[in-house]
């Protein structure tokens, strides 16, 4: 890992906003100066993040932060245009999403992207795709059932037709298929239910804890995520302007009012929109 350091020091200059504490030694993902667009639209502007193994990590941000910009970029949907990404060490970058599947990396999209036509079973045995071990896929697939029982009360049912949180089961289930050692899910809570919401953090965590998944969560919803998260960056207008323990940002003045609605003061005076946050 000191071999990692050095080079990442030799490739970009150090970020201000490193969030892995003294006793954290090894990264499953370095992000360095990150810069991707659309067009002449730059949707990151020099984004710097690490991952820690064994870790949860969060990403909040309003929308159009960039935050799915950023998650398909380190996955290989977008090339980025300046920067580095390394994955256990190795630069990644510009790579073909199948291959950093092999590698060990799962993408859960916005959306849940299930594939309508397909039964349970079979979008599982998607996610399976690059694997050759047909036992151990099948010991997977059971353990997918056993922290999502209605999958397997649904399996030959045609994942369109199933629910949004049902899908969203689905989706995560698809992408452990892969035996990823880090998982990116970009906004698990978007359309469900406030008890749906809870039952799928609850799950993420526990994947987290008994699984040993890695997992980089991308999160409009600030409370659940940062109780489910070890980490947090706060993204805005595609540069990183927080970053620091789930604890810390939990207790950030700027979190509360902004990002959880609270307020030291109530009154018309104290509007959000007549306090500036202290990043500016």
């Amino acid at each position: 890992m000191s071999s990692i350091k050095k080079s990442l020091s030799s490739a970009a200059p150090a970020t201000e906003m490193n969030l892995v504490d003294s006793e954290v030694k090894n990264n499953v993902l370095e992000v360095r100066n990150l810069e991707s667009a659309y067009g002449p639209v730059m949707a990151l502007r020099g984004v710097s993040l690490e991952v820690p193994e064994g870790k949860v990590v969060t990403i909040l941000g309003a929308n159009g932060a960039g935050k799915t910009t950023l998650m398909k970029t380190i996955s290989g949907v977008i090339n980025p245009r300046k920067g580095a990404v390394w994955f256990h060490g190795e630069r990644i970058d510009g790579t073909e999403p199948d291959r950093l599947v092999k590698k060990g990396l799962s993408h859960v999209p916005e959306g849940r992207e299930v594939f309508p036509f397909l039964n349970v079973a079979e979008n599982l045995a998607m996610g399976a795709y690059t694997r050759r071990d047909k036992s151990e896929i099948q010991c997977d697939v059971e353990m997918i059932y056993e922290y999502f029982p209605i999958l397997k009360d649904r399996r030959t049912q045609a994942a369109g037709t199933m629910s949004g949180g049902q899908q969203q089961m689905l989706a995560i289930g698809r992408g452990l298929m892969s035996r990823p050692s880090l998982m990116l899910l970009d906004e698990p809570s978007l359309g469900l239910s406030p008890l749906l919401v809870q039952e799928i953090f609850a799950i993420i965590r526990r994947l987290n804890k008994e699984q040993g998944v890695t997992i980089l969560l991308v999160e409009q919803n600030a409370r659940v995520a940062l109780a489910a998260a070890d980490y947090g960056y706060v993204l805005e207008t595609g540069r990183i302007v927080m970053a620091g323990s789930a604890d810390k940002l939990m207790h950030s003045d700027d979190i509360k009012e902004f990002y959880l609605g609270q307020t030291k003061d109530n009154t018309a005076e104290a509007t959000r929109w007549k306090r500036k946050k202290t990043w500016r």
